[in-house]
């Protein structure tokens, strides 16, 4: 899948659009390539990479990420990126 950001004069190319933050982190657990990211509300996983190139031409999103939790459950957690 190809993403244009018109407004930075990037592209990038997502391994694909999950319906859930939770099913994109699964994704890159499982297969062991990319990141998870939120981009637009839409959880993507794209190349740390495509991700680097984001951050640097001051698109916003953010990383997806479990945290284990003292009690051994497991909350998503978001790291924004070229927020306000």
């Amino acid at each position: 899948m190809k993403i244009e950001f018109q407004n930075h004069g990037i592209e990038i190319h997502a391994t694909g659009c999950f319906g859930s933050a939770g099913d994109a982190i699964q994704h890159v657990n499982a297969s062991g390539h990319g990141c998870a990211v939120l981009i637009d509300s839409e959880p993507l996983v794209i190349s740390q990479h495509d991700a680097e190139r984001l951050a640097t031409a001051g698109v916003e999103f953010a990383y997806l990420g479990d945290h284990q939790m003292a009690d051994g459950t497991f909350r998503i957690v978001t790291v924004p990126v070229n927020s306000d």
